[in-house]
């Protein structure tokens, strides 16, 4: 499926043929792509997290009229069902890119960021401490990354050496079994998305060596 300038071409020669609103032909035509691959997380991630997959989310959303309320409203919106914070931002940011008010990894002040998640199986208390302290931080991430600010043990804002930033959110399910979600912001372009999910992803696996051995 296209994306970006393509799939607005798509939409609008779809509006032209069929005098369908630009937000129902662009539904039409993504209707062969998972609200998943659009938003950028998976169902199982987002319905263990939050208790409803995006499918849900969209229903809920489209009802309240979110598609043409600003950020912070939709967020607002979202977090009226109780989701944790991080969760929030990532529903959020999920909606507004199938209902194409941004495109993927893109914030919609123009600025790009990546996002990845992983379970961890130990306590949240475990995996909060692997990133708040500073030596824990140097065995699997980088020595130089600095805690800007804390929630124990829920969330966490990184600030890095190149200037970019990431949320950090975590979220227990159960005594032994954390999620733990990152949104990396502040990114130069669209290229650095994918090096900084690799990045990330890399960092996971050793934080789960160290947390599980």
């Amino acid at each position: 499926m296209p994306t970006g300038k393509d799939l607005k071409r798509l939409v609008r020669a779809r509006m032209k043929k069929t005098g369908e609103s630009y937000t129902a032909a662009r539904a039409q035509l993504l209707r062969k792509r998972s609200y998943a691959a659009i938003a950028g997380m998976s169902d199982a991630s987002v319905k263990e997290a939050t208790g409803c997959n995006w499918e849900r989310w969209v229903k809920t959303l489209d009802k309240a009229g979110a598609a043409q309320k600003p950020h912070r409203e939709i967020a607002k919106l979202v977090a009226f069902f109780g989701t944790p914070s991080w969760w929030t931002q990532m529903v959020t940011v999920g909606y507004e890119r199938i209902r194409g008010l941004r495109e993927k990894g893109q914030r919609r002040d123009g600025g790009y960021e990546a996002s990845k998640s992983r379970t961890f199986d130990v306590p949240v208390g475990r995996v909060f401490a692997e990133f708040s302290s500073e030596r824990a931080r140097a065995r699997w991430l980088d020595k130089n990354v600095t805690v800007k600010s804390a929630t124990a043990p829920k969330r966490m804002r990184l600030a890095f050496p190149d200037g970019t930033s990431a949320i950090v959110g975590f979220v227990p399910k159960g005594p032994a079994k954390t999620i733990v979600a990152i949104q990396h912001e502040k990114l130069r372009d669209r290229a650095a998305i994918e090096t900084m999910k690799k990045a990330w992803g890399d960092a996971f696996e050793r934080l789960s060596d160290l947390v599980t051995s």
